[in-house]
């Protein structure tokens, strides 16, 4: 049975709290989305250091993380609203409880300590688990089910295209090899696979990679960020600003594409002497480049060393 974390020094430690706040916590904030809510830790902060008119609506997909968020958020309960969804859907999730529009939204894409930390949810390629990935227990597919049906192709592409795995090809001809004998079913059992193809330091590196793609994959996690992120840019308040904390380049380059785009004023071609597509400015870039958690951070939290950070607003 997993571990239920109850304890305040068990909770997922957020990342860039403060940058966050800084970004988010403007003097005419009132409704904020946090879209990702995990254990509430970034919540937690808004709530403590904004304005006592500041409300926080918070979406997950995980309903364990949502009950943990609610004990947490316990003394603010009457300043949040908690709803069970895919940031996919932002909008009508937000629709559902009457919000049209909000003024900041922030979304965190890594997935919690604690998913990754209690091995029943088989999230982690450290601990003997059950090879299921999904963030969301309600969905029909497991990573399990995953790689015993696909075919090899189709394998190399998903480790190549979520991935970004070198050895996507051996790796992919090594789980057919061994799904053709057994069923491969736990965490361990595809980790060993993986490490008899891929020898030495790059090992670790490989395993990792191969996580991800398969998580990714079982979680449709790259489309659901490109919907969230034409949904929420539509629900945002002119002056509104969105924050996304990516952990991957596959993250951070849609994410960074889609601020450009939306901020950037006529597409002509560069040859056309005047602008005939008419397209303005909807947003401004406020990070020119990604903000990064400081050296100190990453001593209290090594799992926030690769998180990046980006932030837009919304032009009146």
């Amino acid at each position: 049975m997993a571990r239920t974390l109850l304890h305040q020094g068990e909770f997922h430690l957020p990342v860039l709290v403060e940058e966050i706040a800084g970004y988010l916590l403007q003097p005419s904030t009132r409704v904020i989305v946090d879209a990702t809510l995990g254990d509430g830790g970034h919540s937690l902060a808004m709530l403590e250091r904004g304005e006592l008119q500041l409300k926080i609506i918070g979406l997950d997909v995980d309903p364990e993380s949502l009950k943990i968020a609610q004990q947490r958020l316990a003394q603010f309960e009457s300043r949040c609203s908690l709803i069970k969804g895919n940031f996919r859907r932002i909008a009508s999730l937000l629709a559902s409880v009457g919000v049209a529009t909000v003024d900041g939204i922030l979304a965190d894409l890594g997935i919690s300590s604690r998913q990754i930390d209690v091995p029943e949810r088989g999230l982690s390629y450290l601990e003997e688990g059950p090879l299921d990935l999904r963030l969301d227990p309600s969905l029909p597919d497991t990573a399990a089910e995953l790689i015993a049906t696909l075919e090899q192709d189709q394998l190399v592409c998903l480790l190549r295209n979520y991935g970004e795995e070198q050895r996507a090809k051996p790796i992919a001809r090594a789980i057919v090899k061994e799904r053709s004998a057994r069923a491969i079913g736990t965490s361990t059992a595809l980790r060993k696979i993986i490490e008899g193809v891929v020898r030495g330091p790059l090992q670790i590196k490989s395993v990792a990679r191969v996580f991800q793609a398969l998580r990714i994959a079982v979680n449709d996690e790259l489309g659901a960020l490109r919907e969230f992120l034409q949904q929420a840019f539509a629900v945002l308040a002119p002056n509104g600003r969105l924050c996304v904390i990516s952990y991957h380049s596959l993250e951070d380059r849609m994410v960074k594409e889609f601020f450009r785009g939306v901020a950037k004023a006529c597409t002509c071609p560069p040859e056309f002497p005047v602008c005939v597509c008419g397209k303005k400015s909807e947003a401004i870039v406020l990070t020119s480049k990604p903000i990064t958690p400081s050296a100190e951070e990453i001593k209290r939290n090594s799992r926030a060393r690769s998180a990046k950070l980006r932030v837009l607003q919304k032009r009146v």
